[in-house]
């Protein structure tokens, strides 16, 4: 009996989808015997009836090797071959019986139609894609998925072609991907493109998973295998990152350079080797500002006065 989703799952009140399920096949090592068995003896009918003086038994027995021999001819047409990784999908007169995944020679009804399926991982990579990213820039992102063919039925009864469904939809869902996420993200927490590969990865999986669950696929993985700026911005976003690597460096270096002169001071004003003023304190921390965070080496000025001249 036919296996089917409840009707109410789908919307609009369509058709229920038609899932998989075996069809009832038997071992073709003892069907391939008999055919050959019945195309002997079909013959040898059809060769003793030419032979025979007699015209009723020639009547007889030619008409009967002929019936024998296409008996087993017919029945042998059920046989089929399958290898590791594949599927056999089989209908009779247009309704679905069955999907045949045991390996090796198998009969079936020979009366029915028989489509091959591969069900071995497959890979599909997508050309690389001009889009605009989250912030309206425009890049370029590809992807590579590998996907496998999880129930043969819906694979071929819910689309036409479940292969070119699979490269479109995964297009699709990477245009999707790249204007929801920015690039670079401005934000401390925003996910990006760039920073972000395994989460926008799996966000990436999961939108596939839900566009192609119709055709019976399954996503093993999905990674980018492009990304970068289009070739029009690319000289000016690569000056905005080196700019950004500028300022943070020197945050850095500033945020260092406040610790040591705090530091500083605290060890003199500790263990009492000189007392400085408001404004000498404020003269030391301006010249050792200037000595840690400039970005060539300070020329010493030797002072062989008083602190004061």
């Amino acid at each position: 009996m036919t296996k089917t989703a409840d009707p109410t799952d789908r919307p609009g009140g369509a058709e229920p989808r038609i899932e998989e399920y075996p069809a009832h096949s038997v071992g073709g090592g003892l069907a391939l015997l008999l055919g050959l068995v019945g195309l002997a003896a079909g013959i040898g009918l059809v060769i003793v009836g030419a032979v025979a003086a007699a015209t009723a038994v020639k009547a007889s027995l030619i008409p009967l090797g002929i019936l024998v021999a296409l008996g087993a001819f017919l029945m042998m047409c059920g046989l089929n071959t399958v290898a590791p990784g594949e599927a056999r999908v089989v209908q009779l007169f247009g309704r679905y019986r069955g999907t045949i995944r045991t390996d090796g020679l198998r009969w079936v009804n020979p009366l029915t139609s028989r489509e091959k399926i591969s069900t071995r991982v497959r890979n599909h990579e997508t050309a690389v894609l001009k889009v605009n990213d989250a912030y309206g820039n425009p890049i370029e992102l590809a992807a590579v998925v590998v996907w496998k063919v999880e129930d043969t039925a819906l694979a071929t009864f819910e689309v036409e072609d479940f292969t070119e469904f699979v490269e479109t939809q995964t297009e699709a869902a990477v245009r999707h991907i790249a204007i929801e996420y920015p690039y670079d993200s401005h934000e401390e927490d925003g996910l990006s493109l760039r920073e972000n590969a395994e989460e926008i990865t799996e966000k990436l999986a999961a939108e596939l998973h839900a566009r192609v669950e119709a055709a019976g696929v399954r996503i093993v993985e999905s990674r980018f295998t492009h990304l970068a700026y289009a070739p029009e911005i690319a000289s000016a976003m690569l000056q905005r990152q080196q700019a950004g690597a500028v300022v943070a460096a020197r945050r850095q270096i500033v945020d260092g350079a406040v610790g040591m002169v705090e530091l500083a001071l605290t060890r003199l004003a500790e263990e009492g080797i000189v007392e400085l003023d408001p404004e000498r304190k404020a003269a030391m921390v301006s010249n050792l500002m200037v000595v840690l965070c400039g970005d060539r080496a300070a020329q010493p000025v030797v002072n062989t006065g008083t602190l004061y001249q």
